[in-house]
């Protein structure tokens, strides 16, 4: 799920916002890995409900679990209304543009909450770690707080990369002569 929701989905708001490609392909590429993240996701719910039920451990009794059913819940939502506003049919002009604004700020939302859930993830581990006789400064401990750190890091970096400027257009880079 670390993968699917947090990564390749970080890497489609990132590739949306700084590729510098035509605005049909970087269209197609966002929508195409955040279909990626959404199918890991529900992999990687359908692994711990699995997991839970062969080991005999409750289901959604968590705070992460309930953000977790959530997060992939509005990121299915989400991209599906993606999908049939601004891909296939696709909205008219006017219905994208009314639309463009909220889908940016609700995907940004939904990230943001993927990251949280994940952080809730590895704290959550943790305290069962430790709870199973893990040392407190043991270097499992040390492993799951730099990857939750990482991950925070990472989710702050794809959150600036939204409200960073995007690429320069192709013009600002030609050639012109200097006039005299």
């Amino acid at each position: 799920m670390l993968i699917g929701l947090i990564i390749i989905g970080g890497e489609a708001i990132i590739a949306y916002k700084s590729l510098p490609l035509r605005k049909e392909v970087k269209k197609l590429i966002h929508l195409v890995l955040h279909a990626i993240a959404l199918i890991l996701g529900i992999i990687g719910i359908n692994a711990a409900f699995r997991y839970h039920n062969e080991s005999s451990i409750a289901n959604l009794y968590s705070l992460h679990s309930w953000l977790g059913i959530g997060v992939i819940v509005l990121y299915g939502i989400q991209w599906l209304y993606g999908f049939v506003i601004f891909f296939y049919p696709g909205g008219s002009g006017p219905v994208k543009a009314a639309s463009l604004p909220w889908h940016v700020v609700f995907g940004l939302f939904v990230y943001i909450l993927a990251v949280a859930t994940a952080i809730l993830g590895f704290l959550e581990k943790l305290t069962f770690l430790e709870s199973s006789g893990l040392t407190k400064y043991g270097s499992e401990a040390f492993l799951v707080n730099f990857t939750a750190i990482v991950t925070i890091l990472y989710g702050a970096f794809v959150v600036i990369t939204v409200f960073a400027r995007g690429p320069p257009a192709e013009d600002d880079h030609s050639y012109s002569a200097i006039e005299g």
